[in-house]
């Protein structure tokens, strides 16, 4: 499911308008990305916990040449699944 079929499935539930429906969506993922950056994890109970996880640099190889590089510290996002999405898909 892309973004647009996402779009249409919110405004054909609710009755909005796809734009907003559209504002809807990008309002929800703004304060999920904000939620994240201020206080690192965000829990939506029976569906999902995005959290941050801090990645420390370390030594890896180029795979085409064998040359040792160096990757960068950086902030992973996880994602775990609820009990409430897990027993929708299953």
């Amino acid at each position: 499911m892309t973004k647009t079929d996402l779009v249409n499935y919110i405004a054909e539930e609710t009755g909005l308008t796809k734009a907003d429906a559209t504002r809807a969506l990008d309002a929800t993922m703004s304060g999920i990305v904000e939620g994240l950056k201020s206080e690192g994890k965000v829990a939506l109970t029976g569906f999902c916990t995005f959290a941050t996880q801090h990645k420390e640099a370390r030594q890896g190889r180029n795979p085409r040449t064998g040359e040792a590089v160096t990757i960068p510290a950086r902030t992973a996002v996880t994602i775990k699944a609820g009990a409430k999405l897990k027993d929708a898909v299953n």
